[in-house]
């Protein structure tokens, strides 16, 4: 299957957002946080078969696509979910916002590791609470949350807002952080959103993804998680995603603060998050290969371009880049001029670094390689 994915995909043209950034340049776009492979073959089906049916009204979220979520949760998980806890969601940043505005009060305030992805720091200004930042540090080479800096500020805060995998870094939180988390959380009783975006993108052989609120019984009680299959499988633009939600009262908070704002799924993006997750498990494994090769690509890359430095990624398709060492205003223009397209760190809350997508074919990984190489040599 290593073919489907080093085959080119022409995405020009096609109102990507991605691509469209640089449409007209030689830039190589490596920021936003999708990749370049075509879905699986399943999804692609179940879509003609649906579309072929020709009527698209309003829609109810299929019995089935639930049902295989709270299979999903207790298969790779070892997580039970009841179905009521799940709300269909058209997106994780709308659940992000929507659980800040529903879990934190007017003016209270919001803790959330940083750096982080930028929706995070945005939903918690955007509902006028105020940001508490509790550092990510670089211990033994990985990235690990100041457990220290995070008790100070639950002191204080109504909510955390946790990623795991951690985005940026790609961090695999273990079952012993996540209870050490837990238990601030439960001496200052905060509420917890954790944004579990990246679950199945675990590139790490013998990294396990516990879902915060399968801890323990007070962690489903205080947990909003959020979940799609859109980053996994490339659905993104089909906008279909999931809160879970055990507890009643946080739940019901929730979909009130939604109501009336918050649009409803629409049918195709119902039926490829099903069929990803019925029948997708064979390509994500391949996909999951390919992508090991490419981390371990970047990372051997960058070992020999001076004046950068790269953490392990124990997870997503994200490569996170310390470029302080150059002591450049802004690393990611600079790289840009030289033909390759990253996020800047700034927008995450770290403004020497820069972010990579290396979710694209190998021939692409390559062609950024070389082009940050001979930009680097352009600086003496």
């Amino acid at each position: 299957m290593k073919k489907l994915f080093d085959t080119h995909v022409d995405r020009r043209q096609t109102a990507s957002q991605k691509w469209e950034r640089y449409s007209g340049q030689d830039v190589l776009p490596m920021w936003v946080a999708d990749t370049d492979f075509q879905a699986p073959q399943a999804v692609m089906d179940a879509l003609h078969q649906r579309i072929s049916h020709g009527v698209f009204g309003y829609t109810l979220a299929p019995d089935s696509l639930t049902e295989t979520i709270v299979e999903r949760m207790a298969r790779l998980y070892q997580w039970p979910i009841e179905p009521e806890w799940i709300v269909y969601l058209p997106g994780l940043v709308c659940g992000l916002n929507v659980t800040t505005r529903s879990m934190a009060s007017e003016g209270g305030k919001v803790v959330t590791p940083v750096p982080v992805y930028p929706p995070f720091m945005s939903s918690v200004l955007l509902a006028k609470r105020k940001l508490l930042k509790a550092p990510m540090v670089l211990i033994d080479g990985r990235w690990q949350l100041d457990l220290d800096e995070l008790e100070r500020h639950a002191a204080e805060a109504e909510l955390l807002l946790l990623c795991n995998p951690h985005n940026p870094g790609g961090t695999v939180y273990t079952r012993d952080e996540l209870e050490a988390i837990r238990e601030i959380a439960e001496r200052h009783q905060l509420t917890v959103c954790s944004d579990d975006i990246h679950c199945d993108l675990l590139l790490d052989k013998d990294a396990v993804h516990v879902p915060f609120a399968s801890l323990n019984e007070d962690a489903a009680n205080r947990t909003v998680t959020l979940m799609a299959p859109s980053k996994t499988f490339n659905i993104a633009g089909l906008a279909c995603s999931f809160a879970i939600i055990p507890n009643p009262e946080l739940r019901q908070k929730f979909i009130r603060a939604k109501r009336g704002i918050v649009p409803d799924i629409n049918l195709l993006g119902y039926t490829a998050a099903e069929a990803a997750y019925r029948h997708g498990d064979a390509w994500l494994e391949a996909q999951l290969d390919y992508l090991r090769s490419h981390r371990d690509r970047i990372q051997q890359a960058v070992v020999n371009m001076p004046g950068l430095s790269l953490a392990h990624i124990q997870a997503t398709y994200l490569a996170w880049i310390d470029a302080s060492a150059l002591q450049l205003d802004c690393p990611q223009q600079f790289f840009e001029k030289h033909g390759v397209g990253m996020s800047p760190g700034r927008d995450f809350g770290a403004p020497n670094f820069i972010r990579l997508n290396f979710g694209c074919t190998a021939e692409t990984l390559e062609q950024a390689i070389e082009r940050m190489e001979q930009a680097l040599i352009t600086l003496g």
